[in-house]
């Protein structure tokens, strides 16, 4: 009886746990190649791309540096990676970083500023992982020979700790003339920068002219299964070839994974507004529910909330869990939730009515 009335009245999805579809809101990492973009993989030219002769890799390269205005472009395999080499082109051992406290290169990428790099991280106290420029100029170590040096001021974009948020760019030009004020690089770490663009409506070419050196990451909002670049121009990039390869990075037929990432430019960078819209009903259904204290501003595809003192956040986590729907917790009662790709308007609709029975 249930499935005839299904077929004439819109679907009412049941709480009983055998008619929940696996809802995984953890990360937008979790996303699968779709069929087409199988078939743009499988369809690649390809070559070895450490004598530099893979087609797909060269073209994928070519046209991220022209995209975003600069010289050149080096496909790796995490933005990690990427990141890392970076900081490595712009310090020397014993020099400082400038970063927020919320920053990825910090917190999330295993003490690499000093493992890698051997410099220190001066940390911002910044908004939602957001400083401003005259924290930056406040930050720069004088030059006495006694202090560490400051090399290079850092910003990511969107901000993942800070609940996807999106940086002024009226105040990444202004840290920009600070930098070059003071003769300091200036790194963005895009790893959810497609985010950021079309929720405020920027261009590539806005961000290549602010910043020395971007990376960007494909295997996020943008659904590819592997791979970042790093964008600079050749004076600060000449180095990063040998760098990769130090780090471990240099591949062979990579065209393959080049290939998701040309396909992702063409297909999957508008649709990025469906995950804003979709996070921003969730974040709506949390702020009502008298089991959460706060939701934080959503202005992208990441939901951060934090649950009421006398709620058990195993206990509310196992609750979703037991409902086939995976989110993330931070710590200190805030739990996240992010959009993709992967999250279908069926997801979205048997989600909202989980919760607003919660």
């Amino acid at each position: 009886m249930l499935i005839r009335e299904n077929r004439v009245k819109k679907i009412r999805f049941p709480l009983s746990r055998e008619n929940h579809m696996i809802i995984d809101l953890r990360s937008d990492t979790v996303t699968k190649p779709s069929k087409a973009m199988l078939d743009a993989m499988l369809s690649a030219q390809v070559g070895d791309d450490v004598f530099r002769e893979d087609p797909t890799v060269n073209t994928l390269e070519e046209r991220l540096a022209k995209l975003f205005g600069k010289q050149k472009a080096l496909f790796f395999p995490s933005g990690s990676m990427a990141n890392q080499v970076a900081i490595k082109l712009h310090t020397n051992p014993g020099e400082q970083v400038i970063c927020d406290k919320y920053a990825h290169i910090y917190n999330y990428e295993v003490g690499g500023v000093a493992f890698h790099s051997g410099a220190s991280c001066k940390l911002l106290d910044g908004h939602r992982g957001m400083f401003t420029a005259a924290q930056v100029k406040e930050a720069i170590s004088p030059s006495e020979y006694y202090y560490s040096q400051t090399s290079l001021v850092e910003v990511e974009n969107t901000t993942n700790k800070g609940g996807g948020a999106c940086w002024d760019f009226g105040e990444i030009e202004k840290i920009k003339e600070v930098c070059k004020t003071n003769n300091l690089g200036f790194h963005l770490d895009g790893a959810r920068l497609w985010n950021a663009m079309v929720a405020k409506n920027e261009t590539t070419q806005q961000y290549g002219q602010a910043f020395d050196t971007i990376s960007v990451c494909l295997s996020k909002g943008l659904g590819c299964p592997v791979g970042s670049v790093l964008i600079g121009n050749e004076d600060i990039m000449k180095q990063s070839l040998s760098l990769r390869k130090l780090f471990g990075g240099n591949m062979r037929q990579v065209g393959y994974l080049a290939a998701a990432g040309l396909y992702a430019l063409d297909h999957n960078i508008e649709r990025l507004a469906e995950d804003h819209q979709r996070a921003k009903e969730i974040g709506a259904v949390l702020a009502s529910l008298n089991t959460i204290k706060k939701v934080e501003p959503i202005e992208t595809n990441i939901v951060i909330f934090e649950l009421n003192d006398a709620v058990d956040e195993a206990e509310f986590l196992n609750k979703l869990k037991e409902k086939q729907i995976h989110i993330i917790g931070m710590g200190s009662h805030k739990l996240r939730m992010v959009t993709h790709l992967d999250y279908t308007a069926q997801m979205h609709e048997q989600l909202i009515e989980i919760l607003k029975r919660f």
